[in-house]
């Protein structure tokens, strides 16, 4: 463990600063990244920070002790919690190799498509909630949307680092070849005439969630094969994305847990 009190060049190529607990603690976890650097507070919490600290020993990642002032210039934030990582890029596929993927896996699959979100904050929440509702890959597009970067690492609590995130040049056309190998697509739509739990979310699916403004955009909507819509009462009369595209997850699971069981 060595002592770190001078600057360093935080804008690599090739590299991201991963910080906040969670972010570096799972990011450890699933293996994904190579670890350069990892960056403790003297300051820390000695729990958490030791946690971290033996899976890095393990893993034989370089371990600096600095101060806070210091963590806060690296991340750019004051909410680094003490712990930071300089890693590389999170890995991403692409749309090519989606075909592939199908081949290999067994049973019917999930994907959730993230039409458009530009907030990290709900692409973070939508994430984590693929993940724990078992959405198998997540899909998005390569232009005007938040991509998976260390602030969405950091919304979804580091669930990111476990995801399988497929980042396309073209949505539309992605649709197209998951419908040629047997997906159905449907759409959250708040115009939709068909209720959430009224459709079918079993077998193989990709399911659309659009962006916060505009909703799913008229070339990807063309795609769906069906819209739903989650019915809402009272004075509001829409829901955030993330929350609208959880609700949509978890009746998929219900209903796959029906299905899987019976």
């Amino acid at each position: 463990m060595t002592k770190n009190s001078g600057k360093e060049n935080t804008k690599e190529k090739n590299t991201d600063i991963l910080f906040g607990f969670h972010s570096v603690y799972e990011a450890l976890k699933a293996g994904r990244r190579r670890f350069e650097t990892l960056f403790i507070s003297r300051s820390r919490s000695c729990k958490r920070g030791d946690k971290i600290v033996s899976l890095a020993d393990s893993a034989g990642i370089k371990v600096s002790v600095t101060d806070a002032g210091y963590l806060d210039e690296l991340t750019g934030s004051d909410s680094h919690q003490g712990i930071a990582a300089r890693t590389s890029v999170f890995p991403v596929y692409n749309g090519s190799e989606i075909v592939s993927w199908i081949k290999q896996h067994q049973t019917p699959y999930w994907a959730l498509v993230v039409d458009q979100i530009e907030d990290p904050q709900n692409l973070g929440a939508l994430i984590r909630t693929a993940l724990c509702t078992g959405v198998d890959i997540i899909i998005i597009p390569k232009d005007r949307s938040a991509l998976p970067t260390p602030g969405v690492s950091r919304a979804s609590a580091g669930a990111m680092e476990h995801a399988r995130i497929f980042v396309v040049t073209n949505t539309a056309a992605t649709l197209r070849t998951l419908k040629q190998h047997q997906a159905w697509i449907a759409g959250l739509d708040a115009k939709a005439d068909t209720l959430l739990s009224q459709a079918d979310l079993t077998g193989h699916l990709a399911m659309v969630v659009g962006g916060e403004h505009k909703g799913i955009r008229p070339g990807v909507l063309k795609e769906c094969d069906f819209l739903v819509s989650i019915p809402i009462t009272g004075p509001v009369n829409s829901l955030n994305a993330s929350v609208a595209g959880g609700m949509a997850m978890y009746e998929g699971l219900r209903q796959r847990t029906i299905c899987s069981v019976g």
